[in-house]
């Protein structure tokens, strides 16, 4: 019940937020009649709309025209460039891009993917990978997208309450259970975002451990009900910076460490396509080969990755990391990630 009072509340404000952008976008601004029909209520709920517009942008200011209808506009529209990409509206676009390239209207894919990467610029690099990720999860729902590839399965209903939990923000309690096969444990968080990959983890302080950040496997919550209370995300946090720690999902302190890979040429080509992490720096040796530097920690998944390279890849740091993959590379892998 309570959770269902809160999805009603959410879509009351996102409501308001569109009441508001019709009100900014249009000329004249928006009558009872145009609110009406586009949210489908009837005229007194759509009056109590444009009631909660005035109380919520003191700045609207209302006109009458001949024919004795009254007109709302709002001016000010900063707080609505604040907003970015709404989740849809860049999955609505990408559809808009593949229906024309389906169609062969070759113009209109340049335009639609010229308008798709100038929103994106506009917005906090943190943000606009978010509604790109969001945009994949309905390509993928739709059935114009997969994801290939093993992965840990996650209940439907648990992804939902931290996917709500996430954008308010509200904080969470979570049933997790730990590496062992001990019972699972009440813990309350505050979610900050997620970690995608063949492990899906949730990024959340945790309140009852010094509220340290923490990556939580999805795969060991049991539950996770949205508790009602919000908090204040903490400015200095970002995603990025902080997944980038680690080269994959994984991150351990004893194994952050500066990491050196040396590419032969004959998988220096394929090994130029890749980013292998957000902050590498990439040099081209004399003899043709590729060299990857970057620190981040996860040596096991370094060494999933390295396998995949067969005898093409050699690892200059850590010494430990070198030690993990000596005597299986193979050189018999015909065929480059």
């Amino acid at each position: 019940m309570e959770e269902k009072r809160i999805t009603m509340a959410f879509e009351k404000s996102l409501d308001l937020m569109r009441l508001a952008e019709m009100a900014a976008a249009r000329h004249k601004g928006v009558c009872l009649v145009e609110v009406s029909a586009e949210f489908g209520v009837n005229l007194r709920t759509a009056q109590r709309m444009i009631r909660g517009l005035e109380a919520a942008f003191p700045s609207v200011e209302f006109s009458t025209d001949q024919d004795r209808r009254r007109w709302w506009k709002l001016s000010d529209t900063r707080i609505l460039g604040m907003q970015g990409i709404r989740d849809g509206e860049l999955e609505a676009l990408d559809m808009s891009i593949r229906r024309a390239q389906r169609e062969g209207a070759t113009k209109d894919v340049s335009t639609l993917i010229s308008l798709r990467d100038r929103l994106l610029a506009t917005m906090p690099s943190s943000h606009a990978r978010r509604a790109e990720v969001d945009a994949e999860a309905m390509l993928e729902a739709q059935g114009y997208a997969c994801r290939p590839g093993p992965r840990v399965q996650v209940e439907p209903h648990i992804l939902g309450a931290i996917a709500v939990a996430i954008k308010a923000p509200f904080s969470l309690t979570i049933a997790y259970r730990g590496a062992s096969d001990a019972a699972a444990l009440d813990r309350v968080v505050e979610p900050y975002g997620m970690l995608l990959g063949i492990r899906q983890y949730l990024i959340a302080r945790d309140l009852g451990n010094e509220r340290a950040f923490r990556r939580f496997r999805l795969d060991r919550i049991t539950s996770a009900k949205i508790t009602g209370q919000s908090f204040a995300r903490d400015p200095d946090f970002e995603l990025d910076a902080y997944a980038a720690q680690s080269f994959g999902s994984y991150h351990s302190d004893a194994e952050y460490h500066p990491v050196i890979w040396r590419f032969a040429p004959r998988a220096a080509a394929a090994a130029r396509e890749f980013s292998f992490h957000p902050n590498q720096v990439v040099t081209e040796d004399p003899g043709g080969g590729l060299t990857v530097a970057f620190t981040a920690s996860g040596w096991v998944e370094m060494v999933w990755h390295l396998y995949k390279w067969g005898d093409q890849v050699e690892v200059i740091a850590p010494v430990e990391l070198r030690d993990m993959v000596r005597g299986h590379q193979r050189g018999d892998v015909g065929v480059l990630p």
